[in-house]
């Protein structure tokens, strides 16, 4: 580890079946490699081979969202959480490889009130499965909050086409219908008889088609499905031909399902090109927009409260 940490670098985190790579620039998943049924890996994450193209293209990251979706806050040009070098304060191997990322924020960075301490934590829990834990503490002034984790995934492998023929399973009842700059508009609708209706296993390429604008960019209300430890089903991602299996757990109210709909021809690992729909993302939240949308669950925190967001990515096959 370097002695200066505003240095951008890659930590590997292995427990002998799945290894991933994390960067402190922006707490970015570079790449994961699981197996598939038969006991083939492949790196799950689209990415790059070097650091270099994550410094000028946001492609996977930690990022703040204070009402802005995720290609509009992309769009702006401002610099989020996912454009800045974190501390790194532990890195662990053993059974239980971990490692956990700190970042300040000051008063009036990116416009928002208050001194905030947020820390990222990223654990390989079990052979297969991947928890990360977001904790941050406003010091001083409320101050909305809602980190994001969005990483791409394509489970049959980062070089393997598009994520059409994927199946995907999303725990809700309810999307946020968006307007014409993709920014939810504080309805709340139910998915039952539209494109939004992934109830039930579906593949992707269902009714992609019938959706707005290029495919999937919208906030699902986590509003069904089983629950463990304190978490409730997110989502459960099936890849038909390596029948590699992700299901997501988490304790935020809100999931954006984005197809990847802007990707467009971004030369990525070992001169793979991502192409539109070449990854999804699946990012637990607080509701974009709930700023400005008193029925929607409030982002704000307090000082000397805690805002904590928990993700468990679950990897298996079927």
């Amino acid at each position: 580890m370097a002695d200066d940490q505003n240095v951008p670098e890659l930590f590997e985190l292995n427990n002998g079946t799945m290894r991933v790579k994390i960067s402190n620039y922006g707490c970015t998943i570079t790449s994961l490699f699981v197996p598939d049924k038969n006991g083939n890996f492949a790196d799950v994450v689209l990415g790059f081979d070097s650091l270099e193209p994550y410094l000028v293209l946001h492609l996977t990251s930690v990022a703040l969202w204070v009402g802005l979706p995720t290609e509009l806050k992309m769009e702006s040009g401002r610099k989020g959480y996912d454009k800045v070098v974190w501390d790194v304060v532990e890195h662990n191997d053993g059974e239980n490889p971990s490692i956990t990322f700190k970042y300040h924020s000051h008063d009036g960075e990116e416009g928002y009130p208050g001194d905030v301490n947020i820390t990222a934590k990223y654990t390989l829990t079990s052979s297969t499965t991947m928890r990360l834990d977001m904790k941050a503490t406003p010091e001083n002034k409320p101050t909305p909050i809602n980190l994001a984790q969005h990483t791409y995934w394509n489970l049959a492998g980062y070089n393997s086409g598009n994520v059409l023929e994927h199946s995907i399973q999303i725990c809700a009842n309810h999307v946020t219908p968006v307007d014409q700059n993709t920014v939810p508009t504080g309805e709340i609708m139910p998915v039952k008889g539209t494109p939004f209706d992934f109830l039930t296993e579906k593949k992707i390429c269902t009714s992609i088609h019938e959706v707005p604008g290029l495919g999937y960019d919208h906030n699902y209300v986590l509003d069904c499905g089983e629950e463990k430890s304190g978490l409730k089903c997110a989502a459960k991602v099936k890849d038909p031909s390596g029948s590699r299996v992700l299901k997501l757990w988490t304790n935020a109210p809100g999931m954006q399902f984005y197809t990847g709909k802007y990707v467009n021809g971004v030369e990525g690992k070992s001169g793979a090109v991502y192409g539109k729909h070449a990854g999804l993302c699946l990012e637990t939240q607080g509701f974009p927009n709930a700023i400005n949308q008193p029925n929607f669950p409030s982002v704000v925190v307090q000082p000397g409260e805690k805002y904590e967001h928990t993700m468990l990515f679950e990897f298996s096959s079927e």
